[in-house]
């Protein structure tokens, strides 16, 4: 590193562009910088890897990523009380797809867990595969409910204490052997472009195992999720069936989703 880039230098506006780009989408493309700044791709490629070199943002195949948790991981107070309401409700009307006799999967999450608390005591021959301990606590005294926890490691405590979740390795095995009626996961990203994504990477297996051992996924996310990308990707809008996100989603956001031929339901 030159003593250039290494002083506390005043970034060239271009520079704070596309850092500013990067900051709001997350994740952008050589190509995609180009076009809006107007340059060559060659002239981004330099930019960016000046950019990685001051550790400004991340360099990635094809584009950058930003350095920084994105902005939807929202401190604890907002995450466990400001969306619960819209939480709920989207639990709700997930929890009155499920009929009897059916197996489903739900993933680790506050959404899910509102779901399973949702789920009708009435149900019978239900057959629930689940990564989140909070859930299969939820679920234990439905009689109507027989669940089976995914095993694996134990992921580290984070701030969400009520979304204690198991992790590969060794969590996809159980799910390699099922075919289930319909999985009910959670993501941090919402995006019309780049589809459903994670914050964190060790997730991210289990999240495609689930996707993939189902016929129809539903993916439970609130309306502050939606043109959000997070750093780990889950899957292309067309790998799942449903999303229920709240009322409060703007209009325009979910035309963007629709158009991309995702269902999409308001709770």
């Amino acid at each position: 590193m030159s003593e250039a880039e290494d002083a506390p230098t005043l970034l060239a506006p271009r520079h704070q562009r596309i850092l500013d780009m990067v900051e709001e989408k997350r994740v952008v493309e050589v190509t995609q910088l180009a076009d809006t700044l107007g340059v060559s791709a060659v002239t981004i490629r330099t930019d960016l890897e000046m950019l990685d070199r001051r550790r400004l943002l991340r360099r990635i195949r094809g584009g950058a990523t930003a350095l920084r948790p994105a902005r939807f991981q929202r401190p604890l107070d907002l995450l466990t009380h400001t969306f619960d309401a819209e939480k709920e409700r989207i639990g709700a009307m997930a929890a009155r797809m499920v009929r009897d006799g059916e197996t489903i999967i739900l993933d680790a999450g506050t959404t899910t867990l509102a779901m399973a608390a949702a789920l009708p005591e009435d149900l019978r021959d239900v057959v629930v595969l689940t990564s989140s301990l909070d859930i299969a606590l939820t679920l234990n005294q439905n009689r109507g409910i027989t669940v089976f926890l995914t095993g694996g490691k134990l992921k580290k405590a984070g701030k969400n204490i009520n979304s204690r979740s198991l992790i590969p390795p060794y969590g996809t095995f159980l799910l390699e052997e099922i075919n289930a009626d319909c999985s009910y996961l959670c993501c941090a990203g919402i995006d019309a472009q780049r589809g459903f994504t994670n914050a964190f990477l060790e997730e991210i297996p289990m999240k495609r195992a689930m996707l993939a051992s189902a016929r129809r996924t539903v993916m439970l996310g609130d309306h502050g999720k939606i043109g959000h990308v997070a750093g780990a990707r889950i899957a292309d809008l067309s790998e799942v069936t449903t999303l229920i996100t709240g009322s409060e989603a703007k209009p325009s956001d979910l035309q963007s989703l629709e158009a991309k031929g995702l269902e999409v339901l308001r709770a």
